[in-house]
C-alpha cells in the first residue's frame, strides 16, 4: 500500500485555473454518467470502433475465460465516432476510478500548468490523453470492451511532474503512515508497477476481457515526460515567478538541471 495524498507546494498561491476546471468536468460528466448508461457505453473508446471507423450499437459478445460468452452492451456514440478519443477522458467507471484519478490531477496538475502555462497545460493534456488512449488501442484493436478514464492524460501530468519536479517533497501513505519523499521515488515506483503489470497483462485475462488500462497509463506517462524533456531543456535559468521562490524557499527541491 503505497500512495502519494499531496505535494508541498504551500508557497503555490496562484490559481490553476485550468487542473480546477479539468476537475469540475471530470465531475460533472460523472454525475451525467450515473443516470446515462447509454452515455457510457455510447461515448467511452471502443478499440474496434477507432479501428474499423464504424459506431457499434448491438451488443458484442466476448468470450470469457471460465463464464463462457458475455455480451457487453453498446450504444450510439457520437456522429464522428473519433471523438470518443475526446470524450472518453472525462468518463470515469465508478466512484473509486474517480476518486483517484482527480486525487493525483489535484496533487501533480498545478505546479505542471504553472510551469507549462494555462493554454499550452491543456493542450499538452489532451495530447497525453490521446497518446495513452491510442497505446492502449495498440494492445487490442479488435477489443469492443469500453475504455474510459482521465488515467492517461493524467498520467502524463505525471510523467510531466516527474522530469520538471523531480526532487519536489511528496506525502504519501505507506502501510499506514505518512511519509515524506521525493517525487522521483514516488513517481519512480508507480510508472515501474504500471510497466510490470502493463506487459504481465498482454497475455493475460484481462487483456481481452477489461480491467485496468495499464498501456494507457503507460502511453500517457512516457508521452508526458517526453514532452516535458525538451520544454525543460529550453529554461536556461529558472525564471521568476513562484515556482522560483519556492525553490528558495527550500532548498531540497531545487533542480538538478
Amino acid at each position: 500500500m503505497f500512495f502519494p495524498i499531496s505535494d508541498d507546494d504551500r508557497h503555490i498561491d496562484s490559481p490553476s485555473f485550468v487542473t480546477y476546471t479539468l476537475l469540475a468536468i471530470n465531475i460533472v460528466v460523472f454525475l451525467y454518467q450515473l443516470s446515462n448508461d447509454a452515455f457510457t457505453y455510447g461515448w467511452s473508446v471502443i478499440p474496434k470502433e477507432i479501428t474499423t471507423g464504424v459506431d457499434l450499437v448491438e451488443p458484442q459478445p466476448v468470450r470469457v475465460p471460465g463464464q463462457g460468452v458475455q455480451e457487453v452492451p453498446q450504444a450510439p456514440g457520437p456522429p464522428i465516432i473519433y471523438i470518443t478519443l475526446l470524450s472518453s477522458m472525462f468518463m470515469h467507471g465508478g466512484i473509486g476510478h474517480i476518486a483517484g484519478n482527480m486525487l493525483y490531477l489535484w496533487i501533480f496538475g498545478n505546479n505542471v500548468e504553472h510551469r507549462f502555462g494555462h493554454f499550452l497545460f491543456l493542450i499538452f493534456y489532451l495530447l497525453a490523453g490521446l497518446v495513452g488512449s491510442f497505446a492502449q488501442i495498440l494492445m487490442n484493436p479488435e477489443s469492443v470492451i469500453p475504455n474510459l478514464g482521465a488515467s492517461g492524460a493524467i498520467a502524463g501530468v505525471m510523467g510531466a511532474y516527474l522530469v520538471l519536479f523531480p526532487r519536489n517533497q511528496i506525502n504519501a501513505v505507506i502501510f499506514y503512515h505518512v511519509v515524506t519523499v521525493p517525487a522521483i521515488v514516488v513517481l519512480g515506483m508507480w510508472i515501474a508497477t504500471q510497466m510490470v503489470s502493463g506487459f504481465g497483462s498482454i497475455a493475460s485475462t484481462s487483456a481481452s476481457t477489461g480491467g485496468v488500462a495499464y498501456m494507457a497509463h503507460i502511453g500517457g506517462f512516457v508521452a508526458g515526460a517526453a514532452m516535458a524533456i525538451p520544454f525543460r531543456m529550453g529554461i536556461r535559468s529558472e525564471p521568476d515567478s513562484i515556482l522560483r521562490r519556492q525553490y528558495e524557499r527550500d532548498p531540497r527541491v531545487r533542480q538538478w538541471w
